[in-house]
């Protein structure tokens, strides 16, 4: 029976299922992107690009050239890989996007040539997890969302603002009023030759 145990133990493991034979990895940067393809697309398997619009278009058809590649990992640096993943998605690829975290931590690991090796490695296994990425559509919906959240903020420091600079004016304005951003202090009094603010409030203006 220990014999029978044994063998059972020394069985040999699953191998890991490749799940995209032809799939690249890209390290992004803030000036230039090392990419990694499968050594057997190319002579040369690892290149650099240039962060400007017109390399990224040159990575994507170099990707075209070289026939095969249909998916590429990528890291989520900062903001330097929105450009990459719109660029390589029009032109038909599946974009995995990956938080650098989970790549960056890898002991032993720390060059970037090494990191987009070690992206294009794991990804034919299926072993990186993208983050969430929407739609076209979607993506420009939460971009002006986002855009207006920091208007409204802005809006909100400003109002703060304008208390002192009455103050500084000598306009009293929040002694009669109890809300200047309301309808009564901001509304418009032709008679007084402007707003709320010049019809009186302890001003010195005539």
């Amino acid at each position: 029976m220990a014999r029978r145990s044994k063998s059972k133990s020394r069985r040999r493991q699953p191998e890991l299922t490749i799940i995209h034979p032809q799939a690249a990895g890209i390290d992004v940067g803030s000036t230039f992107h090392v990419v990694a393809v499968p050594p057997a697309l190319t002579s040369e398997p690892v290149q650099t690009f240039q962060s400007f619009t017109g390399d990224l278009y040159r990575l994507a058809d170099w990707f075209v050239d070289i026939g095969g590649v249909t998916t590429v990992a990528m890291a989520s640096t900062g903001v330097y890989w929105i450009s990459v993943f719109d660029i390589l998605e029009a032109h038909g690829l599946e974009v995995l996007l990956v938080n650098a975290r989970h790549v960056k931590s890898v002991p032993g690991r720390k060059t970037d040539v090494n990191d987009a090796q070690w992206l294009q490695q794991l990804h034919p296994y299926g072993l990186l997890r993208g983050s969430f990425h929407p739609a076209q559509d979607g993506s420009a919906l939460r971009a002006d969302l986002r855009h207006r959240e920091r208007f409204v903020e802005d809006a909100a420091a400003h109002l703060q603002h304008m208390p002192k600079a009455l103050m500084h004016m000598n306009l009293q304005l929040h002694h009669v009023v109890s809300d200047i951003t309301g309808v009564t202090g901001m509304e418009d009094h032709p008679s007084h030759g402007g707003g709320a603010a010049r019809s009186g409030c302890g001003s010195h203006l005539p």
